[in-house]
């Protein structure tokens, strides 16, 4: 699978740190915000509801989540839940702008030593511009990479794109991520190879039933990268 491999692109949110647990605490106390009128199974389908529709117009990223976390509020308390309530989700969900990015285990060290080996490597991942290249530079890990590319979506011609701009054919270009929708699914149908390594959560947009394919490796934690790339 690896013999042709020329460049290593990443993606950030949930595969070089955490992202989406910081998200599931702020829904989580959405949900409890809306007791009063829902159980928190009703609110998360609304949740999950409101942004799958906003998706198109809003895209990816913390900004969006926190438009559809008020609006979700809103329609589900038929508009009766306080300002003062909604004045606090909008600040709990700008601490996500803030988040730690702190490098999930064996992520520096892998990335150590990827880099002594001499590996060209990138930050290949989807959402809103500014957030992403401050996430990256909190996580302390943007030396490593050569190149950085933060896109509105990861698509067949998003992923072309990305290998045009590093001067590597498909076939030479390694994706290594936790969605099998946004990560592993178009890089393989370009011609890439792929690793799939799944976090601890998953974002209900970008659930994915588990496929084999040839050009694709699982593993379950980030220092088995190394053994595939021997």
């Amino acid at each position: 699978m690896i013999k042709d491999i020329k460049y290593i692109a990443f993606d950030a949110d949930d595969t070089l740190w955490d992202c989406q647990g910081h998200f599931e605490r702020v829904m989580q106390e959405l949900y409890t915000l809306l007791e009063p009128w829902v159980d928190r199974q009703t609110a998360a389908r609304e949740l999950f509801a409101t942004e799958r529709k906003n998706m198109a117009l809003l895209g990816y990223g913390t900004k969006a989540f926190t438009l559809s976390m008020i609006e979700t509020a809103l329609r589900v308390s038929h508009h009766k839940m306080s300002g003062d309530r909604l004045a606090w989700i909008q600040r709990e969900c700008y601490t996500l702008l803030e988040l730690p990015a702190t490098p999930l285990p064996e992520v520096k060290e892998t990335l150590d030593e990827l880099s002594r080996q001499g590996w060209h490597m990138a930050v290949f991942t989807k959402g809103e511009l500014l957030d992403q290249e401050n996430k990256l530079r909190r996580s302390g890990l943007d030396g490593y990479f050569e190149h950085v590319e933060i896109t509105s979506d990861k698509t067949e011609r998003e992923f072309l794109n990305l290998c045009k701009r590093v001067g590597h054919k498909p076939e030479q270009l390694l994706m290594v991520g936790n969605s099998l929708k946004s990560d592993i699914a178009p890089a393989l149908a370009i011609g890439a190879s792929a690793v799939h390594i799944p976090f601890q959560v998953t974002w209900e947009l970008e659930h994915s039933e588990p496929f084999e394919h040839p050009r694709l490796r699982n593993i379950t934690h980030f220092g088995e990268l190394l053994d595939i790339l021997r």
